[in-house]
């Protein structure tokens, strides 16, 4: 607890509160738009959880950070620079993600000027981690979605058939002798690949020390992700055609879209645990 009561006035604390105000400042209508993208979006709504948990992993690493020396450089003042360029740029150009992303180019030069770069080494994870609070830009977005359409489109219409639905595709457009299933952009799957990939990063920090298992479950999300979503289109199909087409649309297509996060985080599970059965914690090299 000293060396925490050291740490705290070690800061300029005056200077600081001016950062932050100015900070603020530049930036509240951008962190005001980004919030409402996180309450109107259901593709990015697991940002309001971003902050919180780098907010917690700088919390556990209290007293770790406690105990770095602090070496302000004034090599952050770049840093800072290369922000408020890049926030101008996003600025004129409307570039909403340029603009955001500013924002953590910033705290890693302040972070820099004030502690370091062995601070900005040690706050690394929390800082980087922050990345996926902001949405994509919207033409990467599209890149993704519209082959992640086409790949849960063309996957159903050859799993469907051995199950006794004959389709014939069209695009993304699964015609069933019951009705036509369009694989929407919201049926994509990268609502829940978002989603997911956050929170196996989350999972694999707070339930697994070895980093290579941490960075194996984060990536292991994506497919994890693309397959619980052809389960979701299959699974629509067969309904669709056997129940009735009402179970494609409404509440129950909106049900199948939490069943597919659901099955995705049960996979990741199962994942971890089947690793761990084969490679058990105490045998292997942290």
């Amino acid at each position: 607890m000293r060396r925490e009561a050291a740490y705290l006035p070690s800061f300029p604390l005056w200077q600081i509160g001016s950062l932050i105000a100015i900070t603020v400042w530049l930036y509240w209508s951008i962190l005001a738009h980004l919030v409402g993208q996180w309450w109107n979006s259901p593709d990015f709504s697991h940002g309001f959880f971003v902050p919180l948990f780098s907010a917690y992993v700088v919390w556990q690493e209290r007293r770790r950070l406690a105990s770095i020396p602090l070496r302000p450089s004034w090599s952050g003042l770049g840093i800072v620079a290369v922000a408020m360029c890049t926030l101008m740029v996003g600025q004129l150009g409307a570039e909403l993600f340029l603009s955001r992303f500013s924002l953590l180019i910033l705290l890693a030069g302040l972070i820099v000027m004030f502690g370091g770069w062995h601070y900005l080494r040690a706050l690394f994870f929390p800082l980087a981690f922050l990345i996926l609070m902001i949405p994509i830009p919207a033409i990467v977005f599209n890149q993704i979605a519209f082959p992640l359409q086409l790949l849960a489109s063309q996957v159903a219409s050859v799993i469907l058939p051995w199950l006794g639905v004959p389709v014939l595709r069209e695009g993304n457009v699964i015609n069933l002798p019951a009705m036509p299933l369009e694989v929407a952009e919201a049926c994509s799957g990268i609502r829940s690949l978002m989603s997911l990939i956050t929170l196996s990063v989350i999972y694999g920090y707070l339930m697994e020390k070895r980093l290579w298992l941490r960075w194996l479950l984060a990536l292991a999300s994506i497919p994890i992700a693309v397959a619980a979503n052809n389960v979701r289109i299959i699974g629509t199909g067969l309904l669709a055609q056997y129940w009735s087409p009402e179970m494609a649309q409404g509440y129950y297509h909106t049900s199948w879209g939490w069943l597919t996060f659901v099955i995705s985080l049960l996979m990741l599970y199962g994942l971890h645990g089947l690793i761990n059965k084969v490679l058990p914690k105490a045998g292997a090299a942290e």
